[in-house]
């Protein structure tokens, strides 16, 4: 049981920390490499919550809210004009995410910081202690899950967004506001990015580059997915699971690069991922 929970939990932060860079790749094609500064924010945020006293559960609404306004900042300035240099948009936020990082290290230092969790203690499930707010990153890692499949699959928003993946200038030419599309999709994704970094960080800690290793993680796992959100869950699975698998069995080293040499296999067999699936 301790391997099975160990396996959903694993998952779950997987898919966390991911589902925001899959959602901005999904629509607009462009890799955003300032994720990982964006989940080191929510982790901040999540830190500045426990720093004032307040109560941790604070930190997620907040940490949304700080990377939907940083998003849309970011969108309206360094990516829209690049929409049709992917490349140079892809370096626009690389730059970006250094620059972020360094303006953390001057509002906080170098200093590894902690953040209190929401739920503490331990639960147990089928006779098995085990971290409660580990657990609870499941049914959050679920509802992300189902609320971004009905926004993709059940709402107008969701049609005009599946348009403009399949084809921008059509959809433009039906009266699709693809712009309009593309900033609140890179919005979204942020506030989730940050969202992702606040729900992680209690379970560890928070440094100017620790989104940095989930960055990587979540680059190689989007890459696979590509723009189904049922897809990256199934993806976090899989590969979760095989990295809990190779850390217990193995190597916890080996298991740090299981996600990478994985993904790197599937897009040798699958050069297009499972996006066509």
């Amino acid at each position: 049981m301790a391997l099975l929970l160990d396996v959903l939990t694993t998952a779950a932060m997987l898919f966390i920390v991911t589902v925001g860079l899959m959602v901005i790749f999904g629509v607009m094609k462009i890799v955003n490499f300032a994720h990982g500064a964006l989940i080191t924010l929510g982790g901040y945020v999540s830190y500045i919550v426990t720093r004032l006293g307040l109560d941790p559960w604070l930190g997620w609404p907040l940490a949304v809210l700080c990377g939907i306004v940083v998003g849309m900042i970011v969108e309206w300035v360094v990516v829209r004009p690049l929409y049709r240099r992917p490349l140079d948009a892809i370096l626009a936020t690389w730059g970006l995410g250094i620059v972020i990082g360094q303006l953390i290290v001057l509002a906080f230092g170098r200093e590894v910081q902690f953040a209190d969790a929401p739920v503490s203690g331990i639960w147990t499930v089928a006779g098995t202690e085990y971290s409660a707010y580990r657990l609870v990153l499941v049914p959050v890692a679920l509802a992300l899950w189902v609320l971004l499949a009905g926004l993709l699959s059940g709402t107008r928003f969701g049609v005009k967004t599946r348009a403009v993946i399949m084809n921008e200038p059509l959809a433009s030419g039906l009266g699709i506001n693809a712009a309009r599309i593309r900033f609140i999709t890179f919005s979204l994704g942020a506030g989730l990015g940050t969202l992702g970094g606040a729900l992680v960080t209690p379970l560890s800690s928070v440094d100017p580059n620790m989104g940095v290793g989930w960055l990587v993680s979540a680059f190689m796992l989007v890459m696979v997915a590509g723009h189904s959100i049922s897809g990256l869950m199934l993806t976090c699975l899989v590969f979760g699971a095989c990295q809990v698998l190779v850390s217990i069995y193995l190597n916890p080293v080996l298991g740090g690069l299981t996600i990478a040499v994985l993904a790197a296999l599937t897009l040798r067999v699958r050069p297009k991922g499972f996006a066509h699936d």
